[in-house]
């Protein structure tokens, strides 16, 4: 338990914190598994959409610190490979 008042807040918002980040992520990894479903079927045209928001969530993740931005570029890469073999 925090002794100061300070260190007592501290707590509160790195646990409020670490909920968001939790949040965001959780988002992250359902619009990335929907964009790969999409791929997969063979659904060109909604994954060429689907492509755009993912890349989106992946940007801002990594200009928030939630992923490391060359994660992110890789991520982007391998999807865009992946597209691009089914198209």
């Amino acid at each position: 338990m925090p002794q100061r008042k300070s260190a007592a807040k501290r707590l509160k918002v790195d646990r409020a914190k670490a909920l968001h980040n939790l949040k965001m992520k959780a988002e992250l990894k359902k619009e990335l598994k929907t964009l790969r479903r999409l791929i997969q079927e063979g659904k060109g045209d909604e994954a060429k959409t689907g492509i755009r928001k993912a890349f989106a969530k992946l940007d801002r993740a990594a200009a928030k610190g939630l992923l490391h931005k060359n994660t992110a570029a890789r991520r982007k890469s391998r999807l865009s490979l992946m597209l691009n073999k089914k198209a």
